[in-house]
Formats: C-alpha cells, structure tokens, sequence
C-alpha cells in the first residue's frame, strides 16, 4: 500500500475509503460491512466517516464492522459546524465514540466552516487530543481564507489535513489551496475522486481508460495516486467496487498519460473559489 505522511511524520494509507450514504439502507448493511472488512484486509484501512452521515447511522455500521479490528485501522470522522463549539465539540466526539464502538479517533475534522470562530473550536480540539479521544484533528472544505486564518491561530499549525473535492474535473485548488498547504507539508484528502459516480461516465475519460487498459475509475484514480501527498477516499459500497478500485495501485501513470489527461482535464485558467459538494 502507497503511504502519505503526515504533519507529525506518521504514514497513512494513500488510499482509504468513504463511506457517505452507507447505513442507510437495510438491503444492502451486510455488503457494506463485508465491504469495510474486505476493505482492512487488502490494505485499505483508512475509513472515513462523519456524524452527517446517515444521521450517526453511518458510523454505526462502520463500528460494526470494526468490531475486533479496531487496532488495524485509521479512524476519520468530522464533526458539524454547529457542534463546532467548545461545549459542542467533545459532547459531538463522545457520541461519535460511543456510535464507533471505540475510545479515540485518529484524525477528527471540522465539516466545514461555520459560526463557532475558528479558535473555539482549536480550543476544543486539542483539548480532545490531550485526553486522548482523538490522535490529530484537521478540517474539510477549507479555501486559503480559511486555512490562513486558522494557521495564525494557537494550535492551528499542528493541523493533519484538509478534506476537500479533488478529481478530474475538480482542480481549482491547484491553482492556490494545493500550493499553500504544499509549502507547510499538510496534505490533501480528495473525497468525491469519482465525482459520486459521475466521471466514470465521462466519454473522454472512458476513451482514455480504454486505450490504457484500465477501467475509468482507476484512471482517475490512479491520477489523484500519483501525487505524494493526496490521500484518496472513494465511497466503496459492494467487495467488487472496493477491489477495482484497489487495482489503481497496481498502475503507475506515465509522465505522458499524466499529460494527456491534463491535456483532456485542464485546469482552470486563472483564480477559483474551491469547489465543494
């Protein structure tokens, strides 16, 4: 398994795996924790959650599933902005806990920006990681904006990562996000690499993949792969998803498919906001 280190100097694996929307439906609970399971084995065994998810049914199921596996896996779960507060923020994290089936979190993240003023929430957080319930803590949806005024902040440089939309079609944050978190070593955490599904219906991506021998989905995940210090989360639902995503791995683009699909996927020309799902 490919790593991305973190600030601290830890390796995580460079391909983890979402889990939005999972728990939610009763058919389809005993694929999804076979899924996590699978997931564990073959190396995969950063899990992403959130308590938005499902209403905490998300981190239900992925408790379930990490039951007498916890030690073989690193934890990510993000709070709501409106728990974001110094009295929210460790009542959010112990119900996450207690849901999870476990005693700490690995990495915890703010969802996204919201009312609660940054440093309320830092506050909160390294209050968490001197009790031990979380290990890092670290945000989601960030722009520069964002991540400047929380940089100035007490605590704020000891931030793990920002989560954000990264893919194909998604690349407004090279332009400046990726470049300013570069400098100061924190990487990036792509959700949505497929684009919830979208991309790998996308006419040029399917011709590329077609010609390179592989899938779309693992083209587009190999791109996002090839960078050092992204770290990738698809959602996978079902064992067979999991494992043709798992075969990104094993297909290291070439500087001239690498060029190619930039040439395909440009990047914006100019300045962006950061795009968000």
């Amino acid at each position: 398994m490919k790593t991305v280190s973190l600030p601290s100097g830890e390796r995580v694996p460079a391909l983890g795996i979402g889990t939005w929307r999972m728990g939610e439906r009763r058919a389809a609970r005993a694929e999804e924790i076979a899924t996590l399971r699978q997931a564990i084995e073959l190396g995969v065994s950063l899990i992403d959650t959130a308590e938005m998810y499902g209403d905490g049914a998300t981190e239900t199921l992925v408790g379930e599933a990490l039951s007498g596996r916890r030690d073989e896996v690193f934890l990510v779960s993000k709070v709501y902005p409106h728990n974001a507060s110094r009295e929210g923020v460790p009542a959010a994290c112990e119900r996450s806990l207690l849901r999870l089936g476990t005693d700490r979190i690995d990495l915890y993240l703010l969802h996204w920006r919201g009312e609660v003023p940054l440093a309320e929430t830092l506050e909160a957080f390294l209050a968490l990681q001197q009790q031990g319930k979380i290990r890092y803590f670290g945000v989601s949806n960030f722009d520069v904006d964002d991540m400047e005024e929380l940089w100035a902040h007490a605590g704020g440089r000891t931030v793990a990562t920002d989560q954000v939309l990264y893919n194909l079609t998604r690349r407004n944050l090279e332009a400046a996000l990726l470049p300013w978190l570069r400098e100061r070593c924190v990487p990036v955490m792509a959700y949505s690499p497929l684009e919830q599904g979208r991309l790998v219906r996308h006419r040029k991506l399917i011709d590329f993949a077609r010609g390179a021998g592989l899938s779309p989905a693992q083209v587009a995940l190999a791109w996002l792969l090839s960078h050092e210090d992204v770290i990738v989360i698809p959602k996978s639902g079902s064992r067979e998803r999991l494992r043709e995503n798992v075969g990104a791995l094993d297909h290291v683009l070439t500087l001239a498919q690498r060029r190619e699909l930039d040439r395909l996927f440009p990047r914006p020309a100019g300045s962006h906001p950061l795009d968000t799902l």
